[in-house]
């Protein structure tokens, strides 16, 4: 009965994540990381997305006529419908976010004259979707662990950006554009949003979601480093470069566990694939947004992700640093009367004088 006991109470333990010591065992555990985190192939259950080329050998005047076609099929629905009035904002809300590309990193000079970092985040024509309601949401597994309903119920904004040619897709993946009257899209995204905050299929987003002094977080996945070492993927020191090493100078050395354990653990730092992880970056300042181009300067240079790939902008979940004021869409007529540059009061404009007598 003592062995059985022993045995339940080390159980128990293991499943609760804790590490136990006792007279003459030992009992490590840790959380087991085993499970793949990184997918290299779309999931089998999403529809095909391109279609195979092949030559159609169309004349120009029948080119012309699908152009005419393709415009008059995808019509935005708020042509004829205008979007409906934004509600009141209350604390605690969830709002979409963007998507954007990482295009540059730029240094800025601060009202103090200090030297700062931005990175540029070009916002790629975006258009919302489609809209999920939090009942059809609720049946996804990985948000209902995550986000309970009893807590609070969220719901999920399907956004769209880079419009292409629909003749580039599959026929599936193209009608799931038809409401949103836009042309089908290549990056295709769902941000978990509050049922108050949803936005009509075919709504365009801009730079301006955002304002400028707010903070937001950017989700992205980082560069691909291939398969590297422990020095280059767990920062190692490595082993003595001299004095009788022989063959071991970037070798991560013993990974044993004593002679009690006798195994190596799940979760040991080892040689392996490094990078092409989603990460996020939190608590990033805007200091300057650029109606024209929709561009967003964000400071700091430690954005995941090379040049020219995309990356999501939301509002920021620390707690300290979300926005206190309400956010609203613009429309075309709104943003043609905005300034081209908005910038922080404590940002320097170049065009400025440094100097004042």
């Amino acid at each position: 009965m003592n062995w059985c006991r022993s045995v339940q109470s080390l159980v128990k333990s293991a499943f609760s994540g804790k590490i136990r010591q006792e007279s003459s065992n030992y009992a490590q555990l840790r959380y087991m990381s085993r499970v793949k985190s990184r997918h290299t192939a779309p999931r089998h259950f999403w529809m095909k997305k391109e279609r195979a080329r092949y030559p159609e050998e169309l004349s120009s005047e029948n080119e012309a006529f699908l152009r005419e076609v393709v415009s008059d099929r995808y019509e935005s629905p708020l042509r004829h419908h205008p979007p409906a009035a934004p509600l009141a904002y209350t604390p605690g809300v969830r709002r979409c976010g963007l998507v954007a590309r990482k295009i540059a990193v730029q240094p800025m000079w601060l009202s103090n004259g200090k030297y700062v970092n931005t990175t540029l985040l070009h916002v790629a024509d975006n258009h919302v979707v489609g809209y999920v309601p939090p009942e059809m949401l609720n049946q996804n597994e990985v948000v209902r662990r995550r986000w309970k309903e009893q807590y609070r119920p969220l719901a999920g904004l399907v956004v769209g950006a880079d419009q292409e040619d629909p003749t580039k897709f599959t026929k599936e993946y193209a009608n799931m554009f038809l409401e949103a009257g836009i042309m089908p899209t290549k990056k295709l995204t769902r941000f978990t949003i509050s049922p108050e905050a949803a936005l009509a299929p075919g709504t365009r987003l801009r730079a301006t979601h955002f304002q400028v002094g707010d903070y937001v977080d950017v989700y992205a996945k980082t560069r691909e480093r291939g398969f590297q070492g422990v020095m280059k993927r767990w920062g190692f020191a490595g082993q003595p470069a001299t004095h009788g090493a022989t063959k071991t100078h970037r070798r991560p050395g013993g990974i044993g566990s004593g002679a009690q354990k006798s195994r190596v653990w799940p979760g040991q730092k080892m040689p392996g694939h490094m990078g092409g992880q989603y990460r996020n970056l939190r608590g990033l300042k805007i200091l300057r947004i650029n109606t024209k181009h929709d561009i967003i300067y964000v400071l700091g240079h430690a954005v995941p992700g090379d040049h020219n790939d995309y990356v999501l902008i939301h509002d920021t979940v620390l707690p300290l640093r979300r926005r206190k004021e309400p956010g609203t869409v613009i429309t075309d007529e709104e943003a043609a009367q905005l300034p081209e540059d908005i910038f922080h009061p404590d940002v320097h404009q170049m065009a400025a004088p440094s100097i004042v007598f």
